[in-house]
C-alpha cells in the first residue's frame, strides 16, 4: 500500500513538472515575427498620405554623421590673396601623421590618384599614355606652396576635370592621401643630410 502511494506522488510530480515544462515553451512561439508589418515601399493605410516610408524630421543626423570637427570634416580651403599660401610645415591635420597614416595614404594613393598623377605624382599616370588630359605634378611650386586644405578641397569637391571622390575616399583617408601627397613632396628634392644620421646608413648601401 505504501509503495503505491510512493509511485502516485512520484507520477503526479513527474506529470507537474511536464506541464510546467510545456506551459514555458509557450514564449516560444513564433507570433511576433507573424505580427503585421509593413514591408518596404508596400502602401500603408496608417497614414494619411498611403506612404509606409516616413521622411525623417527636419536636421535629422544619423548616427556617427554628425560631422563637427571642422578639420576633419571641413577645412575652409585655400588661403585668399590676402593671406598668403601656406608650406608643408605650416598644415594642420586632425590626427598624428605616423608610419600607418602614410602607408595607408600610399595605398589610397595608388588606387585612386595614381591612375591620373602617377604613383610617383609627376602627374605620368596610365590615363595620359591613353591620350587623357595630362594633370598637373605635385612638385609644381604652386601645389608645394597650397595648403593641406586645398588638397583635401579637391578630392572632396573635384577641380576642373578632376571629379570629386568624396563618395569613395572617406575624410581620414582624404588626410592620409594629403599628408602622403607631402611626404612625396618632401622627398622629391631631399638630399642625404634630410635623413636622420641614424637612417642614412641603410640608404647609402
Amino acid at each position: 500500500m505504501l509503495l503505491h502511494k510512493i509511485l502516485r506522488y512520484k507520477a503526479g510530480s513527474i506529470l507537474l513538472l511536464l506541464l510546467l515544462s510545456s506551459s514555458m515553451l509557450v514564449a516560444c512561439a513564433g507570433n511576433m515575427r507573424e505580427q503585421p508589418h509593413i514591408v518596404p515601399y508596400e502602401e500603408s493605410d496608417f497614414f494619411p498620405d498611403k506612404l509606409s516610408a516616413r521622411q525623417p524630421p527636419a536636421h535629422t543626423i544619423a548616427r556617427g554623421q554628425l560631422d563637427d570637427d571642422p578639420i576633419l570634416y571641413g577645412p575652409m580651403g585655400t588661403p585668399t590673396p590676402s593671406q598668403g599660401s601656406a608650406s608643408a610645415s605650416q598644415d594642420v591635420y586632425p590626427f598624428a601623421i605616423t608610419k600607418e597614416v602614410l602607408e595607408r595614404g600610399q595605398e589610397r594613393f595608388n588606387i585612386y590618384c595614381s591612375p591620373c598623377h602617377g604613383r610617383a605624382g609627376d602627374g605620368n599616370g596610365m590615363i595620359v599614355k591613353r591620350g587623357y588630359k595630362h594633370p598637373p605634378s605635385f612638385y609644381e611650386q604652386r601645389l608645394i606652396n597650397a595648403p593641406a586644405s586645398h588638397f583635401f578641397d579637391v578630392i572632396t569637391n573635384g577641380f576642373g576635370s578632376m571629379p570629386d571622390y568624396k563618395a569613395q575616399v572617406a575624410p581620414q583617408d582624404r588626410w592620409a592621401i594629403i599628408a602622403y601627397i607631402r611626404a612625396l613632396q618632401l622627398s622629391h628634392n631631399a638630399t642625404i643630410q634630410d635623413v636622420p644620421a641614424d637612417k642614412r646608413g641603410e640608404l647609402e648601401k
